[in-house]
């Protein structure tokens, strides 16, 4: 694994029966990178994050983060270790405050749900993100009351929780209104800045050529093509496969 690289996959494979979802599929995230990852529909691109995750198990290959192969991945250690996701339709708790879905997230991710005891640092935490994130007036309002944006502003501040080192967004504009989309990529351009590394699945090509870079084309589960954004756009390959020309 190059010392540059943050996560890595090779020759990751995942079968559902006669469908190969995922095919040898290999790349990396550089530590510090605005990755996208793009493809048609049924591509491969969400199964390759639940292997990712540890929400689906793998067929075939070897996922590494941070220079150490992960065996068996499971979501709450790859939390704990400083990798966390959003999913295609957020995930909130909609009869818990904002505050509270905020520091639940601390403790468990969504597979198992724990409520302790809330710690001051966490929800001091919290209530910071949520300011960020400018949901700061609604902290103390139920979830289930926001708009579709407004949770996946939600999701995305309640992955921070936990300082990651990297952050996998599953398509984060997906159904969201305009003026939201640009807040979203507000946020992603300034934890970016920060330093916080990201593998974004997006299908609005217009933010994902003008935000990441790299940009890795999956096909039929395979990896078709990497390279800067113009270089991808430009790709003869990923024009046949992706915009269909």
């Amino acid at each position: 694994m190059s010392s540059a690289s943050l996560l890595e996959v090779e020759g990751l494979t995942k079968r559902f029966g006669g469908v190969t979802a995922v095919d040898g599929c290999s790349f990396s995230v550089r530590a510090g990178s605005l990755t996208a990852l793009i493809g048609p529909n049924g591509s491969g691109k969400t199964t390759l994050f639940n292997l990712l995750t540890g929400y689906a198990r793998a067929d075939g290959g070897i996922i590494s983060f941070d220079g150490r192969v992960v065996r068996r991945p499971d979501p709450i250690a790859l939390y704990r270790a400083g990798l966390t996701r959003t999913f295609q339709q957020a995930r909130v708790f909609p009869e818990l405050t904002l505050i509270e879905n905020m520091t639940v997230a601390v403790h468990q991710p969504w597979h198992a749900i724990v409520y302790p005891a809330v710690r001051r640092a966490d929800r001091e935490r919290a209530h910071e993100l949520l300011e960020e994130f400018g949901l700061g007036r609604l902290e103390h309002e139920r979830a289930g009351r926001l708009s579709y944006g407004q949770k996946k502003l939600l999701e995305f501040a309640t992955v921070l929780m936990s300082r990651p080192r990297i952050v996998l967004l599953d398509e984060p504009t997906a159904g969201v209104n305009p003026v939201m989309v640009e807040r979203i990529e507000e946020r992603i351009r300034d934890l970016h800045a920060r330093g916080l590394t990201f593998l974004v699945v997006e299908h609005n090509m217009p933010l994902v050529m003008g935000l990441c870079d790299p940009v890795i084309v999956l096909d039929h589960g395979r990896k078709i093509a990497e390279g800067e954004p113009a270089q991808v756009q430009a790709d003869p390959v990923v024009l046949d496969a992706y915009l269909g020309t």
